[in-house]
Parts: C-alpha cells; structure tokens; sequence
C-alpha cells in the first residue's frame, strides 16, 4: 500500500497496532505463567484482559471505517517478543528472574504507548474523533498497565532483588575472607 496521505499512514498504524495486540494476547499468558510474584501474575492476567478488549476495539475502528484488517506483522512486537521469550527461559533466582520480566514488559508498554500515541494524534488531525477517543482509551490503559508494573518492581520485586544481590555479595566477601585465612 501506497501512504500518500495522513489518513493511508493512520490505517497502516492501526494495522500495524492490531498485529502487536494479537501477537501480545498469545505471549502474555507465558509471562504470567512465568512470573514468581503473585502481584505480577495477576498484573499480567489484568492486562492481559485489556489487551484483548484493545483487539476489540482496533475492529470496531475498521469495521467503523470499512478497511480490511489484512495480514500485515508487527515485526517490532515480534522481536519484543522474542525477547520476552529468551528472559521467561533464563535460569535466574526468583526475584530477578521477574525484575526481567517486568523490564521486557516495560519495553513492550513502552512500544504500545508510542504507538497508540502517534495514531490517536493522527486520527485527532484527520477530525476523527471517534477513533481519537478509542484510541486513547487504549493508550490509558497502556499508561496505567506500565505505571503498574513500576508499582510492583519499586514496592517489592526489584528491593528483593537487589536485597538479594546484597545478601549474595556480602556471602562471597566472607567466603573470600575465609579463603585469605586458611592461606595464613
């Protein structure tokens, strides 16, 4: 497809949006399976919920404006994706092992928001309101789907983490200590 206006680039985003939301409603069910922290799980579940009603919502857009949906893939979620995979497969305590989690989560939140973003303002420009509206309702839920996972790394998962790391560094010290004291 030729992009020769606003409204060509706007359809392209949506589709390319919708491929993201699609791939992310078959890779959220492993992260929270994945996850350690109930308070994570749970996060994930949530707004696992959310995605799919975004799926929902991209369709009642092209329905609304009559194009057909196609095939095209969002090769950025993919490799965000791909990511994700590679963290849920690393051998890593408990607490770090979901401090990754949430940090590949972060990168995909981070990746919606943007684009959820570009394309309400395009559709805001193009005075479609309706698609501005639920466009945005996706980009809130995208905005508070990652200031919870922020809630949850600062409030628990990363301070046990990183207590952790403490606890760790401190035990190879006194193993170290006692290395130098059997060299006397």
């Amino acid at each position: 497809m030729k992009l020769t206006t606003l409204q060509d680039l706007l359809i392209e985003q949506l589709k390319d949006i919708y491929s993201a939301e699609n791939q992310l409603v078959k890779a959220l069910p492993k992260m929270a399976k994945a996850a350690h922290n109930e308070e994570l799980r749970t996060a994930i579940e949530e707004h696992l919920d959310e995605t799919e009603k975004q799926v929902e919502r991209l369709e009642s857009i092209f329905e609304r404006l009559d194009v057909k949906i196609g095939r095209k893939k969002c090769k950025a979620m993919e490799g965000l994706i791909e990511e994700g995979k590679e963290t849920i497969s690393e051998d890593a305590e408990p607490m770090v092992h979901d401090a990754a989690l949430i940090a590949a989560a972060q990168r995909v939140e981070h990746y919606e928001i943007a684009a959820y973003g570009c394309a309400r303002t395009f559709a805001q420009l193009l005075h479609d309101d309706q698609t501005a509206d639920l466009l945005q309702e996706s980009l809130d839920e995208e905005v508070n789907a990652d200031a919870k996972l922020t809630e949850v790394a600062m409030h628990g998962i990363n301070q046990d983490a990183a207590e952790m790391a403490q606890v760790s560094h401190t035990g190879d010290e006194d193993e170290s200590q006692d290395e130098d004291e059997d060299e006397e």
